[in-house]
Formats: C-alpha cells, sequence, structure tokens
C-alpha cells in the first residue's frame, strides 16, 4: 500500500491532515473511516475519491492532541486485526458446517 501526505498541510500542524492512499477505493476508505471515527480522540475523520477514474482516496484525519500519522496507523493496525478475526471465525464456521 502506497501512502502519501497531500500537500499543503505544513502549517496545520501534526494534529491535521490529509494522505493520499493509491490503488485503494471506497472498500478501505469506508472501513477504515468507521473504524478510526470511533476514536476518542478524533475530532473528523473522512475520505474522498477525487475522480472516478483514479485508483485512490484522500483520507483526511483531525485530531486534539495525537498525532494523524499515529492515527492512521492505529486505524490500518486495527482494520488488518479485524478482518483476520472476521476470516478466522468465517473459516471456523465453513469447516463446522462442512462436518455436518
Amino acid at each position: 500500500m502506497k501512502i502519501s501526505e497531500l500537500p499543503g498541510d505544513e502549517s496545520s500542524g501534526l494534529t491535521c491532515r490529509t494522505y493520499v492512499i493509491q490503488n485503494e477505493s471506497h472498500t478501505l476508505g469506508n472501513a477504515l473511516k468507521c473504524l478510526i471515527d470511533r476514536y476518542e480522540d478524533v475530532q473528523f475523520c473522512g475520505y474522498t475519491l477525487p475522480h472516478p477514474a483514479e485508483s485512490k482516496i484522500h483520507f483526511r484525519i483531525q485530531t486534539h492532541e495525537t498525532p494523524a500519522l499515529e492515527v492512521l496507523k492505529r486505524g490500518l493496525h486495527d482494520l488488518q486485526k479485524l478482518c483476520n478475526h472476521t476470516l478466522n471465525l468465517f473459516e471456523k464456521e465453513v469447516k463446522e458446517f462442512n462436518k455436518t
């Protein structure tokens, strides 16, 4: 996954950033937004697709004190854990179903 920072955020401090995530769409954007939006220190979290023909999202995070990059990393880590848990649970249930 290639992530870069959108230029122009330098003056807003470390707690307010927009990241460009290449080769992603609503699938990652919505799931990540829903997770990060629930964090206590987050003021705003949202994403946009700049253009339907482009395969990238602009992901915006604003926090009270925590650096936005830390929040993004935490969100990606938590989403990975959630996906792994879901996959493990699904595989367990498929095995149980196939036994019957």
